[in-house]
């Protein structure tokens, strides 16, 4: 069951959901309107999963930046997310769709107990302009079923994440 506008205020309210920085302005019929964040890493060389890649960070511009079809983007959010209560999914929207971004089409679900920043999947169909704290998608909270484990009590490779992440799938492969 996805949260409304109005639950969502009310879960912030009462410390259930974490959203910061947080702007009531931001809360929509069933969802919150997440920004961008200041910086960006940009992939523009061959990937191997059994080897992390280092990839240095950037500062978008306040004057923006132009994001290039056929490189990989990683991002992330302004806000971070979280809650001990409830699931989260990060999407795009249309927004940023209609601009030809595509953003965290592989990894949407923010387990319960996983309050980040969440590093950002972008790829761009055409050269577009992007801005520190655009608008650049929606979150849902979602209400869990069943006993609740915080994802930062598991073994998850991505549970202290703080700032802009890189694939971890090499620490298996190793």
């Amino acid at each position: 069951m996805i949260l409304t506008g109005p639950a969502i205020r009310a879960a912030v309210r009462l410390g259930d959901i974490v959203i910061d920085p947080f702007d009531p302005a931001r809360v929509s019929p069933n969802a919150y309107d997440w920004r961008l964040g200041d910086t960006i890493r940009v992939c523009d060389v061959d990937l191997d999963a059994a080897a992390s890649t280092e990839l240095p960070e950037q500062v978008i511009p306040p004057e923006g930046m132009v994001l290039l079809p056929g490189l990989l983007y990683l991002g992330i959010t302004h806000e971070r997310t979280g809650s001990e209560r409830y699931a989260q999914l990060l999407n795009g929207d249309h927004t940023i769709g209609g601009l030809g971004i595509w953003v965290h089409v592989s990894a949407p679900l923010g387990h319960v107990g996983h309050a980040i920043r969440w590093t950002l999947e972008i790829r761009v169909a055409r050269p577009v302009r992007v801005y520190p704290r655009m608008t650049f998608g929606k979150v849902v909270f979602l209400a869990v079923h069943g006993s609740r484990l915080s994802y930062q009590q598991v073994a998850a490779k991505y549970a202290r994440s703080d700032g802009i992440d890189i694939s971890h799938l090499y620490r298996e492969l190793q």
